[in-house]
C-alpha cells in the first residue's frame, strides 16, 4: 500500500504521531487509507447536500474495513456565474481541482479515493485527477435536481434564463418572472435538465467510474444515500484488487463514452471534457471521432432543454443503463470494458430494462439516425467547431445570414435585449475563447435572451466561446482557432454572410479570399492586457478548444 512508505518503520514515527493528532488509532492507520474528496460548499445548488455524500462514504469504507479521511475540493455554480466575471473562472477551476487533488494525494499517500463531486468543472477535474494519479478510485456524484413545476408543467434552469428574455420582450410580466424564479429550482441537486453537470455525471458512469444510478438518482432521494454507501465499500474491493482509472478508462472506455453522449443528447461540453480526460490517460481523443461517432449512433433521448422530460424522468426510465442496453441491440458499446464494480460493462448492464420508450426511445424508433452532437467545419472554424444537433430547430438545420459581430458577450446581450437581432441573423461573439476570454465563458444569457423572445427558430449563434448545456438553438461554439489566435472569426463583419449546414458538417464565411487577406493586414487582434493571476496563467498556457482547452498542449 502507498501509506506503507509513511506509516512504517521506526523512521516513519513522526507521520504516525501526526496521525494520532488526527485521533486515528493503531488499527486505523493499519488499515488501508481512503481519501475522500469532498466537493461540499455552501453557495452550489448541486453541492450542498455532499456532507450527508461524504457521511454515507465514510460509513461504507469503514465498513469494508478502511480508514477514510476527507479533504475537500472546490467547484463553481455556472449558474450563478453566468453572465458576468465570475464565467471567466468556471472553466480554469477544472485544472485548479485535478492540480489540487493531485497535490493533496502525493503529499498524503492515500491507498484508494473516492470523488464527491456534483458540476461542470468539478466532475471532469477530478476524472482528470484520477486518471492522472492513477491509483483506485471510484465517483459518487450528489445527483440531479428534481424538476421545477410551474402551472402544471416541469421546468428547469434553462426556461428560468429564457423567462427573462420573454420578460425583455414584454412576454411575461413582473408577477410572472417572480413565479418562475420561486419555482424553476425546488431541491438541491445539479440543475435536472441533460445539462453539462448531468451529462458528465452519466458519462462517468458509461466510462466504468461510477456505479449504476450515479448520473440519474435524485439527489434528495434516500437510494442517492445507500448508493455513496456502496460507493465507500466498493473501493475497498478495487484496492484489494488494484483496479486503478487506466485499466478501466481505455480508448475503448472512451468511445463507448462518445457513443452514449451522441444517444442522449450530452452538452457540447462534453466536447471539451472528454478529450481532457482522455489526455490524462495518455489517449487522444479529436473531433473527428465525434461526428464518426455520431453518423452511426441515433439518438435516444430529447431531455431538456432539447425536449419536456428530466433527469428523474430518465432515472425511473431505467437510468443510464438502460440507454446502454438500447445501443447494444446494433452492437455500439465495447461491453468487454472493465469497470469500478469489478465486471465488465456487459456484466453491468445484463438485466437493464427500458421501462419507458417516451423517455429512452427504443433504438429502431430513436429521435434521429444519428447523435446529439454534430462538429461543423469549413474556413470559419478549419479546426472545428461543435453544435448540440438535438437541440437545433429542423428550421435552423440549414441556414445562410448576415452576421451581427460583437467581440464580447455583454456586447451581444446588451443588442438582443435592445431588439437589434432579427430573424435570419447569425450572430457572431467572439475574444471568448479559452485564451482570448480569457476562461471560455458559456454563453447561456444570450442564447436564452433569442430562445426567450422566439426567435430561436430564426437566428443562429457562433462563438468562439462556449455553451451551457441548458442552451437551445443553433448554437454553434467551440470555434477554433479563436480570435485571439487569429482564427478567421477575428475577421468577420457586420453583414457578411455566414453560411451553416448541420446536417453536412459545414460552416462557412462567405467572403472572397482576397478580401479576407486585405483584412488580416489591417485587423489588430484584441489582445487583453488587464487579466492577472490564475486567468493570465491560463490564457498564456491553454490550447485551443478542439484538444479540450487542455493546459500546456498547444
Amino acid at each position: 500500500m502507498i501509506k506503507d512508505t509513511i506509516v512504517d518503520g521506526f523512521n516513519n514515527a513522526p507521520h504516525r504521531s501526526l496521525y494520532h493528532a488526527l485521533g486515528l488509532t493503531s488499527e486505523e492507520q493499519s488499515r488501508p487509507l481512503i481519501g475522500i474528496v469532498s466537493s461540499f460548499n455552501e453557495i452550489v445548488p448541486g453541492h450542498v447536500n455532499l456532507d450527508k455524500i461524504a457521511d454515507a462514504v465514510k460509513l461504507g469504507v469503514a465498513m469494508a474495513g478502511g480508514t477514510p479521511i476527507v479533504f475537500p475540493a472546490i467547484t463553481v455554480c455556472d449558474g450563478i456565474a453566468m453572465g458576468h466575471v465570475g464565467m471567466k473562472y468556471s472553466l480554469v477551476t477544472r485544472d485548479l481541482i485535478a492540480d489540487s487533488t493531485e497535490a493533496m494525494v502525493m503529499a498524503h499517500g492515500f491507498d484508494g479515493l473516492v470523488m464527491i463531486p456534483n458540476c461542470d468543472k468539478n466532475v471532469p477535474g477530478l476524472l482528470m485527477a484520477a486518471a492522472r494519479l492513477n491509483i483506485p478510485t471510484i465517483f459518487v456524484s450528489g445527483g440531479p435536481m428534481l424538476a421545477g413545476r410551474l402551472d402544471g408543467k416541469k421546468t428547469s434552469l434553462s426556461s428560468m434564463f429564457e423567462a427573462v428574455g420573454a420578460y425583455s420582450a414584454g412576454k411575461i410580466d413582473d408577477k410572472q418572472l417572480t413565479k418562475c424564479e420561486e419555482k424553476t429550482c425546488p431541491t438541491c441537486g445539479s440543475c435536472s435538465g441533460m445539462y453539462t453537470a448531468n451529462s458528465m455525471n452519466c458519462l462517468t458512469e458509461v466510462l466504468g467510474m461510477g456505479l449504476e444510478g450515479n448520473g440519474t438518482i435524485p439527489a434528495v432521494y434516500s437510494k442517492r444515500i445507500e448508493l455513496a454507501k456502496h460507493a465507500g465499500m466498493q473501493i475497498m474491493n478495487l484496492v484489494k484488487k488494484d483496479i486503478r482509472p487506466r485499466d478501466i478508462m481505455t480508448k475503448a472506455a472512451f468511445n463507448n463514452a462518445l457513443t452514449a453522449d451522441m444517444a442522449l443528447g450530452c452538452s457540447t461540453n462534453s466536447m471539451l471534457h472528454i478529450p481532457a480526460i482522455a489526455n490524462e490517460c495518455g489517449i487522444e481523443i479529436n473531433l473527428d471521432d465525434a461526428n464518426r461517432i455520431s453518423e452511426k449512433t441515433p439518438n435516444l433521448c430529447h431531455l431538456a432543454p432539447a425536449g419536456h422530460t428530466y433527469m428523474e424522468d430518465l432515472n425511473e426510465a431505467g437510468g443510464v443503463y438502460a440507454v446502454l442496453k438500447e445501443l447494444t441491440k446494433k452492437n455500439l458499446l465495447d461491453t468487454s470494458v472493465m469497470t469500478c464494480t469489478g465486471r465488465t460493462l456487459g456484466e453491468n448492464i445484463e438485466e437493464a430494462v427500458n421501462l419507458d420508450t417516451e423517455t429512452i426511445r427504443n433504438i429502431d424508433n430513436p429521435y434521429s439516425q444519428t447523435g446529439g452532437i454534430a462538429v461543423l467545419r469549413g474556413n470559419l472554424a478549419p479546426d472545428g467547431c461543435v453544435v448540440k444537433r438535438s437541440a437545433v430547430a429542423k428550421e435552423m438545420l440549414v441556414h445562410s445570414g448576415p452576421a451581427k459581430v460583437f467581440d464580447s458577450e455583454e456586447e451581444a446581450i446588451a443588442s438582443i435585449y435592445k431588439g437589434e437581432i432579427v430573424k435570419g441573423d447569425v450572430v457572431v461573439i467572439r475574444y471568448e475563447g479559452p485564451s482570448g476570454g480569457p476562461g471560455m465563458r458559456e454563453m447561456l444569457s444570450p442564447t436564452s435572451a433569442i430562445a426567450g423572445m422566439g426567435l430561436d427558430k430564426d437566428v443562429a449563434l457562433i462563438t468562439d466561446g462556449r455553451f451551457s448545456g441548458a442552451t437551445r438553438g443553433a448554437a454553434i461554439g467551440h470555434v477554433s482557432p479563436e480570435a485571439v489566435r487569429g482564427g478567421l472569426i477575428a475577421y468577420v463583419r457586420n453583414g457578411d454572410i455566414i453560411s451553416i449546414n448541420i446536417p453536412e458538417y459545414k460552416i462557412e464565411l462567405l467572403v472572397d479570399e482576397e478580401e479576407l487577406e486585405k483584412r488580416k493586414a489591417e485587423t489588430a487582434l484584441k489582445i487583453k492586457t488587464d487579466i492577472k493571476g490564475c486567468l493570465k496563467r491560463y490564457s498564456d498556457m491553454v490550447s485551443s478548444a478542439d484538444k479540450g482547452a487542455i493546459i500546456n498542449k498547444f
